[in-house]
């Protein structure tokens, strides 16, 4: 057995233990579950944190940026499919290591993701490419002006926390999207706004870490 089959197979056991879990958390959509359980996110954290890629908590990627703990991506996924049959369109803005644009991807019709710095983003294609996960476009991007050229999107989330709701990521809302962002510097909530025939209606939800939003590319 070659040491790729040993970490797939003891994989598939912590996967298993990871859904459980996030059960246990309170995650209720068999849609959700099923899109978490199908991504290998050890392809996504890198051989050294392989054997803790199932564990509830965010890891280190280069750049001092984070790969979110599976319950942050699982809760934020169930938010924004609430009462929708797919999360249509999406935009990813922090791509990081491609995982969570990898979980979108299985509820999603498209899914584009951008990403500020560029080694993190051809990390992210690597990742993706090593999952055989080719559905997703990828981008070099400020992810504070959103993807213009690719709007209107059904389903927005941001993987960074702002300070404020970035503008231009509303204004790519489609009718009845829903744009799913940490807000904060210190004290960061998740926060949920969806375009309405009545205007867009914000709602707060948990208290969550994040880095912070940053503008421009590197």
């Amino acid at each position: 057995m070659t040491a790729l089959q040993g970490i797939g197979m003891t994989s598939q056991r912590t996967r298993a233990r990871m859904i459980e879990r996030l059960r246990e958390q309170g995650i209720r959509d068999e849609r959700v579950l099923t899109a978490m359980a199908a991504v290998p996110r050890h392809v996504f954290v890198g051989p050294a944190l392989a054997h803790r890629a199932y564990e509830d908590t965010a890891l280190p990627l280069i750049l001092g940026q984070t790969i979110s703990q599976p319950y942050v991506v699982a809760r934020m996924i169930e938010l924004l499919l609430a009462g929708r049959a797919t999360l249509g369109k999406t935009l990813e803005v922090g791509a990081g290591c491609g995982y969570q644009a990898a979980v979108l991807g299985t509820l999603s019709k498209e899914v584009f993701a951008v990403e500020r710095l560029a080694p993190l983003l051809a990390q992210a294609r690597d990742n993706l490419r090593t999952a055989k996960l080719s559905h997703v476009r990828l981008k070099h991007a400020d992810g504070m002006a959103g993807l213009p050229e690719a709007a209107p999107f059904d389903t927005i989330v941001v993987a960074a926390a702002a300070a404020a709701v970035p503008r231009a990521l509303l204004d790519q809302l489609a009718p009845g999207g829903r744009l799913m962002l940490p807000l904060g510097s210190q004290d960061q909530v998740l926060n949920l706004f969806e375009r309405t025939a009545q205007g867009v209606v914000e709602t707060r939800f948990d208290p969550v870490r994040f880095v912070p939003l940053l503008p421009g590319v590197d």
